[in-house]
């Protein structure tokens, strides 16, 4: 046993759906190695109230204390600045009253601490790389470059992100495009020390023997879903680099060829934007069902699809991402629909044979796609599809390699 303290630290909240799937989960299997944790994150206060509760219950008997400032939204970027001397304060006084081993943190906000923490507290330093952080904000319409205060923000971060990447005793990243694309970097010394975790999925919780059956089979009758149906699934959020208009135009499209489809959107936020896009495309009310689900319901809705779809603009961010609906849609055994030049995704899915891939967003490429779906002789082995998500998305594997990492920076 190791009895080393680690703070984790994450701007995203642990009372938002990724830092209950894709934090608390790898860190539970890093406390078996013997490691201690302190998470300290930034939550948006609603979520707080509304979810405190459960992540508390997650972390119960666990070696993880949690420390949560609330996040501020407004105004832009000056609220950034405040959380990030907040976050500051806060890792200091932890590091002086319980001595901190190493800091593991995400890109963004969570960086400029970590950096400070190295140079001025020489704390040993993990530069978790889960995305080009600056590069995605411009990719997502979050910072128009054209507005000279986004450029001096970019220009910021990206100096930043490449500080970390130079000065952290480790690094990770999602992808091994991602990874290729940082051993290029010309702005760091290279090679860069830099392993691969992709996103994990709960294989317990993603699991068809698992499902409620009785709530699956409510919301069909709420919803008028019948057997007859076939069922195209979207799970996660609308807008960013999600691309609503591309998706609903696909739907359109295959419902000309197979009348029988209804579309399934499970997401938390913007289901206006989803409607008004379904209407754009000709895709009648009675075909679009838009559904707001808790972690622990999602598995259960999605049990309904023959495919799930999602299309991510493929831009240069995009090259680190390595989507968690991926690995989640691939555990219950669906195949899926979707696009190249995001991260690994079509290695993923043609390697396992999970579905079809488009290389673009062309009415022949779709077509291409859909005359493959309605054809009887297409078919997917829903066991070989889980099989790959264990092997590729396995949390034991993530934790195994983070545990590996780990030893190389603290021994």
């Amino acid at each position: 046993m190791t009895g080393k303290n680690i703070l984790f630290i994450s701007y995203d909240g642990m009372t938002d759906p990724l830092g209950q799937s894709q934090v608390i989960p790898y860190l539970e299997g890093l406390t078996k190695q013997g490691y201690r944790f302190t998470i300290l994150s930034c939550d948006k206060p609603q979520k707080y109230k509304a979810h405190k509760a459960e992540v508390e219950k997650l972390l119960e008997n666990l070696p993880i204390d949690w420390v949560s400032l609330p996040y501020h939204k407004n105004p832009p970027v000056l609220s950034s600045v405040y959380d990030f001397y907040k976050m500051k304060q806060k890792a200091g006084e932890l590091h002086a009253s319980r001595k901190i081993d190493m800091v593991h943190t995400r890109p963004g906000v969570p960086q400029l601490v970590a950096l400070y923490l190295k140079k001025k507290l020489g704390i040993k330093y993990l530069n978790d790389i889960r995305g080009f952080w600056a590069d995605e904000r411009v990719d997502g319409g979050m910072w128009n470059l054209k507005n000279p205060l986004y450029k001096i923000v970019y220009d910021f971060f990206r100096r930043k992100e490449d500080e970390s990447v130079k000065i952290a005793d480790y690094n990770t990243c999602l992808t091994y495009k991602g990874k290729e694309e940082i051993l290029k970097w010309k702005t760091v010394p290279q090679p860069v020390k830099v392993d691969v975790v992709p996103c994990s999925v709960d294989l317990e919780l993603f699991d068809t023997v698992n499902i409620d059956i009785a709530f699956r089979e409510q919301f069909k009758k709420e919803s008028g879903i019948s057997d007859g149906d076939f069922i195209v699934s979207y799970l996660g959020s609308i807008g960013g680099w999600y691309l609503t208009n591309e998706m609903l135009k696909f739907c359109g499209m295959l419902l000309q060829k197979k009348p029988e489809a209804k579309f399934l959107f499970i997401s938390n936020n913007k289901h206006e934007d989803i409607i008004e896009a379904a209407k754009r495309f000709n895709v009648p009310g009675d075909k679009i069902i838009v559904k707001f689900a808790g972690r622990k319901q999602v598995p259960s809705l999605l049990s309904l699809s023959n495919y799930s779809l999602f299309f991510i603009k493929p831009c240069y961010s995009k090259l680190s991402s390595s989507p968690t609906k991926h690995g989640e849609i691939m555990a219950m055994g669906i195949p899926v629909i979707t696009n190249s030049g995001v991260g690994d995704v079509k290695e993923i899915v043609e390697k396992y044979e999970a579905g079809f891939v488009l290389d673009g967003f062309s009415e022949a490429e779709m077509n291409k796609a859909i005359d493959r779906i309605i054809d009887p002789a297409t078919k997917f082995n829903g066991n070989k599809i889980r099989e790959g998500a264990a092997e590729f998305y396995s949390l034991d594997k993530t934790v195994q390699t983070y545990t590996q990492v780990y030893k190389k920076i603290l021994g």
